[in-house]
């Protein structure tokens, strides 16, 4: 990859535009400091640039003459700060107004507006973190329940960097090998090399393999899980809806067919997003909008990661129940028998045996037994507690790919080990392996992807 050489000096406001107690102005490049002292005067004290690095410090920001703001100026020489750059940070007052004449202030003094995600990307370029763990840098932020975060945050520790590393260092030891017995052939053997090389072929697909499964759940963790409630009419579909959301979004009456539509809502469930739909109760009907309601009910089942069917144990079943019951055997599941408040008249063995999945009694309208389904949907995505110190969760749609492509190319040199081809043939796809894994690290990309990827970083950051 060509890197860049940034020198000059960027700045930016770092917190979310609005009021707020505080307010953060970041400078970041080869005068920092220089820019700082420009407009900081801090009584009674010897000058910024003499100052020691992580030190903070009290007083006024100027404009010419005229005092802006009293804040505290954070002052961090590289390369120990966020971009590996000198760097130093102003908290001043946390009002709109404030905050933006501080940074117009800054500009002036020298420094120009940092592109979104600059500093997080001078942080990549200067070799301080990688692409995956710039990555993750944002994943941190947009971070929508207690596992994506967690996962995010192992990621920028290193989680995936330091697996891709070692696959890498395995797959170029081989390159390397290969290329110095093909250039002295006097002195390096490769008699019996194919054998000893699959075995290598094979390690490294396994853990390929291993990663790209943990991006099923890692895409769960990352966007939610994706929920349809099916269910009859008027099983309580509606009333299960507005339990879980907290806010009576769904309306709920006791005529049949009264959700014609999708309603969508997001969900946070004991550490896990469910982007739940709830659907028009599936049954015959010749009503045209309740038909085209029924079809996309099903449709959106068949896209779901979860459904959670409602059956009405007030009410006999029907063949309506047990359409449903069909669909979702071999689908992740999870069965409420509702109205449990009521005489039932529904067998929970009955449905448990046809629909093949485990049944929970509950009542939607007495808000019991939630807790139950709350617990079986986490059990459902994720068998005990997950500790991401030490477990490596893919998220990212990017690595996906890499590692699908990096993972064909080991396979192409395992046909060629089988195939009894010539060595060279074996380096060209370790190579393009090796390639495509160091895509996820931001050891083989193009600028225009490392732009494209810290475009979608927020400002300040």
């Amino acid at each position: 990859m060509e890197i860049m050489e940034y020198t000059d000096t960027i700045a930016a406001i770092a917190t979310a535009m609005g009021n707020s107690g505080i307010g953060i102005v970041r400078i970041s490049g080869e005068n920092a400091v220089e820019v700082a002292e420009k407009i900081f005067r801090e009584p009674g004290k010897k000058k910024l640039s003499e100052a020691e690095s992580h030190t903070i410090h009290y007083g006024y920001v100027y404009d010419g003459d005229e005092t802006v703001d009293e804040v505290l100026l954070m002052l961090m020489r590289g390369p120990r700060s966020y971009t590996a750059e000198d760097t130093v940070e102003i908290d001043c007052h946390g009002g709109m107004l404030v905050t933006r004449r501080i940074l117009e202030t800054v500009l002036k003094a020298g420094a120009r507006l940092a592109e979104p995600g600059e500093f997080t990307k001078r942080a990549f370029l200067n070799g301080r973190i990688d692409l995956s763990q710039a990555e993750a840098v944002i994943d941190v932020i947009n971070a929508k329940n207690e596992y994506a975060l967690q996962s995010s945050v192992s990621q920028l520790r290193g989680s995936v960097s330091k697996e891709i590393h070692e696959i890498r260092d395995q797959i170029i030891y081989e390159i390397a090998f290969i290329e110095s017995a093909l250039d002295d052939p006097e002195h390096i053997s490769m008699d019996g090399y194919g054998e000893k090389l699959l075995k290598v072929v094979l390690s490294v697909k396994k853990k390929l393999e291993k990663l790209i499964r943990s991006s099923s759940n890692g895409r769960v963790v990352s966007e939610g899980v994706k929920t349809v409630i099916l269910g009859k009419p008027n099983a309580g579909k509606s009333s299960l809806m507005n339990v879980l959301v907290g806010e009576d979004r769904a309306i709920v009456t006791d005529v049949a067919g009264t959700t014609r539509d999708i309603l969508e809502e997001h969900i946070y469930l004991q550490g896990i997003s469910l982007n739940v739909v709830d659907t028009a109760g599936i049954r015959d009907t010749e009503d045209v909008v309740e038909k085209i309601g029924v079809s996309r009910a099903m449709e959106e089942a068949k896209k779901a990661d979860l459904i959670i069917y409602v059956v009405d144990g007030s009410r006999e079943l029907d063949e309506n129940d047990y359409q449903i019951m069909d669909f979702i055997k071999e689908r992740k599941s999870v069965v409420l028998l509702n109205k449990s408040d009521l005489e039932p008249v529904v067998s929970a063995d009955e449905v448990e045996k046809r629909s093949g999945h485990k049944v929970i009694g509950i009542s939607a309208k007495e808000e019991t037994g939630i807790d139950l389904l709350e617990e079986e949907i986490k059990s459902l995505f994720y068998e005990g507690e997950i500790d991401f110190n030490d477990q490596v969760m893919i998220t990212n749609v990017r690595h996906v790919k890499a590692l699908k492509d990096a993972f064909e190319s080991m396979s192409m040199v395992e046909n060629s080990i089988e195939n009894g081809m010539p060595e060279d043939f074996y380096s060209i796809d370790l190579m393009d392996a090796y390639e495509k894994l160091g895509l996820i690290v931001g050891e083989s990309v193009e600028d225009d992807l490392v732009n494209e990827i810290f475009s979608k970083f927020c400002m300040g950051k």
